[in-house]
C-alpha cells in the first residue's frame, strides 16, 4: 500500500484577513479591536476544518513592526501551527521558506495569499498557491456542505406493505379477508 501523501497548507494570515470577503467585517486595521481578533479566530477555525481534510496547515502572521515580538512564537490549534513573526522578520520571507523547505522534502504545499510576490516567488518554485478569495469561497463551499448534513429530514412514512412483495401482500390480504 503507498504511502499517504504529505501535505502542508501555509496560510498568509493578515493577508487573508484583509484580502478574504469571510472576514470582511474588519472596519479597520486596528490589531487590538475586538471584530479583528474574532476575524483571526474564525480563520484559524476555518484553517483547523480545512487542515482536516489536507494535512498539515501553519498560519503566519506578520508580527516585524510590533515591539513587543521580538522572538517567533507559535502555538498549536488543532492540527495547526500559529506562528507570529519575530520582530523585524518578514512574514512574506518566512511564507517563501516555509515552502520551499516542504518542496524539498517532498511534501504537496499550497501557499494561500493574495500578496503578489509572495504567490509568483513560490509559483516559480513549484508550489501551488490560492488567493485569499478562493480559500474564502472554499470554506464557504465546505461550511454549506457540512450543513447540509445537519438539516432536518423529514422521514417517509412507511407501511408493511411498502417493505414486502407485492405476492406476500396479497396473500396477506387474502388471509385477513378469510376471518
Amino acid at each position: 500500500m503507498p504511502a499517504p501523501r504529505r501535505r502542508l497548507l501555509i496560510v498568509d494570515g493578515y493577508n487573508v484577513l484583509r484580502s478574504g470577503s469571510r472576514y470582511a467585517q474588519i472596519p479597520s486595521p486596528d490589531y487590538t479591536d475586538d471584530t479583528f481578533n474574532q476575524a483571526r479566530e474564525r480563520l484559524i477555525n476555518d484553517v483547523v476544518d480545512f487542515a482536516g481534510m489536507s494535512g498539515e496547515a501553519i498560519i503566519v502572521f506578520d508580527a516585524a513592526d510590533n515591539a513587543h515580538a521580538a522572538t517567533e512564537t507559535g502555538a498549536l490549534v488543532g492540527d495547526v501551527r500559529v506562528v507570529f513573526t519575530r520582530r523585524g522578520q518578514s512574514a512574506d520571507r518566512l511564507i517563501e521558506k516555509l515552502a520551499f523547505d516542504a518542496k524539498e522534502r517532498g511534501i504537496e504545499t499550497l501557499v494561500v495569499t493574495s500578496d503578489a510576490g509572495i504567490q509568483d516567488a513560490v509559483f516559480g518554485g513549484g508550489v501551488d498557491r490560492m488567493s485569499a478569495e478562493g480559500f474564502c469561497q472554499e470554506m464557504e463551499l465546505h461550511v454549506r456542505e457540512v450543513h447540509e448534513d445537519e438539516s432536518p429530514r423529514i422521514a417517509e412514512k412507511r407501511t408493511l406493505a411498502d417493505r414486502i412483495s407485492a405476492d406476500a401482500a396479497a396473500r396477506l390480504r387474502q388471509m385477513r379477508d378469510e376471518l
